[in-house]
């Protein structure tokens, strides 16, 4: 269980690579990466929109295909080529008026350190790097690409009071 005061959660910002998808990515013919994605993930991610949890994707991936695919799911907010994650957080939080406590920051490497160090409740999969698990307030059971959004996303709503069998939980 995330040891964090859940209820004050406005958003949940997520890594893509090793976070929403595995750690390896195969390569198509003409040497694009072409990344996984979890089912369960995207369920959990598109309730949360539509229950009114803000999602973000924060990635220093390039691919056109991975704003397609949240974007899909109904996530507004989708950074691709962030090199420095910090500045696009920095922008994040002014758009929408937040504060760091109000955000989780899902992250599994280096990249991710600046940011996570900012988040008031920061999280990562089991296959974390080591600096990012010393400073993580939760360490998901699950491995990055299988299941870590569904497991933050359904803690967070359940503490909510969010999480319920209903007519927005039936149907994408």
């Amino acid at each position: 269980m995330i040891n964090y005061d859940l209820t004050q959660i406005k958003a949940v910002v997520f890594d893509v690579d090793g976070v929403l998808s595995m750690g390896t990515i195969q390569m198509d013919a003409d040497g694009e990466p072409v990344r996984t994605v979890n089912i369960k993930d995207g369920y959990a991610i598109q309730l949360a929109e539509k229950l009114g949890l803000h999602i973000a994707i924060m990635t220093g991936g390039h691919n056109e295909n991975i704003r397609k695919r949240y974007e899909y799911l109904g996530v507004k907010d989708v950074y691709l080529n962030c090199s420095v994650k910090i500045k696009t957080w920095e922008e994040f939080l002014e758009k929408y008026r937040l504060r760091n406590e109000e955000i989780i920051y899902v992250g599994d490497d280096i990249p991710d350190y600046e940011v996570m160090l900012k988040s008031g409740c920061p999280c990562c999969p089991k296959d974390a790097c080591q600096e990012i698990k010393s400073i993580a307030r939760y360490v998901s059971d699950a491995a990055g690409g299988c299941g870590v959004a569904r497991d933050v996303i359904e803690q967070v709503l359940k503490a909510q009071g969010k999480w319920k069998l209903n007519a927005k939980a039936f149907g994408w």
